[in-house]
């Protein structure tokens, strides 16, 4: 920590020394002609390096420009029957391709490309697959994504297969932050203020797309002053292509500023910051498609509108915008429908509008189901990815547990040796070299099981963990398909059905959160459950009293699930039927108690309308008192129902 304090003060004593206002850095080499040095290199394999490694290459001349030449250069490899140049030539094509947004092109090159895979050098392969890996991402293809990043970890490109952006771009949003703070901060240095300016833009996008907007503008504010950092630091030289990366992700950061101003509706403090951004990604990503800028370019033409400014509005809304996804499209034509309207010109304001209809009428009846499915797959790969991780987990578990066994029995084999040797010497001497070796044998025996446990829980905890997170994953598909439905009677058992799953992720986030992995805290546990009851059926407990006295009780797993279940019906079934006209004096008691050595006794009672006179025969065939009776089947009891003076009780005894 001290040395991270010490690198963060030399950085900012370096950026105070280089100037009093940090603004982006110009890369020395802007005015270089790129094109140029590229044609006068000799052969195939330097171009590529060439191409790959310059990241403002179309500085001063278009990408087709560049696809021009690069087509040429193919051509003439291909009659010359070099096989290799050819490979690297089409390499660059489908980047090219790429950059100017025509992402099918480029896709169809890369995969004729990755059918002779087998012929490249590795460095070629990671190119291949990073290409396809962003168009597949463009093209909303993420199965066929998680495929190629599986592949990158089999080559060893990558140690894991990451699902957090393709997540959000499922609307996923909170999800995908969660597994990218788990996965990426552990990798990033204290002194590297370039890594941790990326993590921080990241962290506020997922929260911005969230509509978190406040704490996602400071992120990006702590973001800002990381890049600023990492400019001022002149300790640290860096290459054209490293500044020109910079300030293209100040560009980035700048416009995330911008657009947090707007959703605040701070529209006039949100205009320097869009203006800089337009600039600097204009300036430092020449030639290359950006949904970013177009973005940007949409967001400042909004924040004129709004200030009605009419005429700045409409500079920006027919700056060449290009917009290729359907979001910006969309916004694209509501902004000019605004225009028109405010203008007086409602035959145009009304054309525009007729298109955004057109084009949400296409996508209506089958973006949810589209959406639904590619979440389910995505799920369906996460599992799998985690199902492999934890048995490769097990694996080294195991191996580390067989070496613990091969070094004890070596350590043995060493020790008798020295029995036999040391049987000359002294009782006394003989007697102390003994004490010494069994020492250190229990203190290596002692630091190995001591790791071995804490692997042991920290694997436990990641398991119940993403159960949870499994567990929701379910509760959310649930929610989707209520969204879908229009029987009242299907929804009702869809979110009966998402409550019974939403107690049993209570277990496993309660597990987790527990040092004690063995066993759950029932006060807690009933409290939070109660809580998840109450938002489902919307009732918010203002009229009913709930009182719950399970203090100091704690239950496994195994009992602690079909309890919840239980539980789960009878403050479900209380919600909606004994209190139908939301008395005041409702009141609900909630008794848990450990009686006398291994019994324990349950009791849940209410002051509601009570049971219908044809409760018994109701019984046979109510979903909730089979289920609730087949769970206290599996507690090894017998659930009860008294009829009392005010509503009804449930008890029973249990081990």
């Amino acid at each position: 920590m001290k040395k991270g304090f010490l690198v963060l003060f030399i950085g900012f004593f370096c950026f105070l020394l280089a100037s009093s206002e940090v603004k982006a850095q110009d890369v020395p080499s802007q005015s270089e002609n790129y094109f140029q040095q590229f044609k006068e290199l000799s052969d195939s394999e330097s171009r590529v390096d060439f191409f790959f490694d310059t990241s403002n290459r179309y500085n001063q001349n278009s990408a087709y420009d560049w696809l021009d030449t690069v087509n040429v250069y193919l051509n003439s490899s291909q009659k010359a029957s070099d096989s290799t140049s050819v490979s690297e030539y089409r390499l660059i094509q489908s980047q090219i391709y790429y950059d100017l947004g025509d992402y099918e092109k480029s896709l169809a090159i890369a995969k004729d490309l990755y059918g002779d895979m087998e012929e490249f050098p590795l460095e070629m392969k990671s190119l291949i697959l990073n290409i396809m890996d962003d168009d597949y991402s463009k093209l909303e293809l993420f199965d066929k994504q998680i495929e190629i990043r599986r592949y990158k970890r089999e080559l060893g490109l990558a140690e894991n297969v990451s699902f957090y952006d393709i997540y959000s771009n499922l609307g996923q949003h909170r999800k995908a932050m969660e597994d990218y703070m788990t996965e990426e901060k552990k990798n990033i240095e204290d002194g590297d203020f370039y890594a941790q300016a990326v993590y921080n833009n990241n962290i506020g996008n997922y929260l911005r797309l969230d509509k978190s907007t406040p704490t996602a503008l400071s992120y990006f504010k702590k973001a800002n002053a990381l890049i600023d950092v990492y400019f001022s630091d002149i300790l640290n030289s860096k290459t054209a292509n490293q500044i020109n990366e910079g300030n293209h992700l100040k560009g980035v950061i700048l416009g995330n500023i911008g657009k947090c101003h707007v959703q605040l509706k701070e529209y006039q403090k949100a205009i320097p910051f869009l203006e800089e951004s337009i600039e600097l990604m204009k300036k430092y990503n020449t030639g290359k498609v950006s949904p970013e800028l177009v973005e940007n370019t949409l967001e400042i033409a909004e924040c004129y509108l709004q200030l009605n400014n009419y005429e700045k509005a409409t500079d920006y809304l027919s700056n060449d915008l290009a917009p290729v996804k359907i979001k910006n499209i969309l916004k694209r034509n509501r902004l000019y429908a605004s225009y028109y309207d405010r203008t007086g010109d409602f035959k145009s304001a009304n054309e525009y509008l007729k298109q955004n209809n057109r084009i949400r009428d296409s996508l209506e009846d089958n973006d949810t189901n589209i959406k639904s499915q590619q979440l389910e797959s995505v799920l369906k790969q996460d599992l799998e990815n985690s199902r492999k991780m934890m048995e490769a987990q097990k694996a080294d578990l195991e191996k580390s547990r067989n070496e613990i066994l091969e070094k004890d029995e070596r350590i043995n084999l060493v020790f008798i040796s020295l029995i036999f040797t040391l049987l000359g010497f002294s009782g006394l001497v003989y007697a102390y070299l003994k004490s010494i070796k069994n020492q250190r044998l229990i203190a290596e025996q002692k630091h190995f099981i001591e790791n071995s446990l804490i692997e042991k829980d920290s694997l436990l905890k990641e398991i119940h963990h993403r159960v949870k997170n499994n567990l929701q994953m379910v509760s959310s598909l649930l929610s989707l398909q209520t969204k879908n439905t229009k029987s009242k009677a299907a929804i009702m058992a869809l979110e009966e059905g998402k409550s019974r799953v939403k107690a049993m992720a209570l277990i496993h986030q309660k597990l987790y959160q527990n040092e004690d992995l063995s066993v759950i805290e029932m006060q807690g546990y009933i409290e939070s459950l109660i809580n998840s009851v109450q938002s489902v059926y919307k009732k918010g407990g203002h009229n009913i009293n709930i009182t719950i006295d399970a203090e100091g009780v704690e239950l496994d797993i195994d009992r602690a699930i079909p309890f919840g279940l239980i539980l789960n019906e009878l403050v479900s079934n209380s919600f909606k039927y004994a209190f139908p006209h939301d008395e005041e004096n409702g009141k609900i008691y909630i008794h848990l108690r450990k009686t006398q050595g291994q019994e324990g006794f349950f009791e849940y009672t209410d002051n509601g309308v009570g049971l219908p006179e044809d409760s018994d025969e109701r019984a046979n065939s109510s979903m909730g008192i089979r289920l609730m009776n087949r769970l206290a089947n599996q507690l090894q009891t017998t659930l009860n129902i008294d009829r009392t003076a005010e509503g009804v009780r449930f008890w029973f005894h249990f081990k």
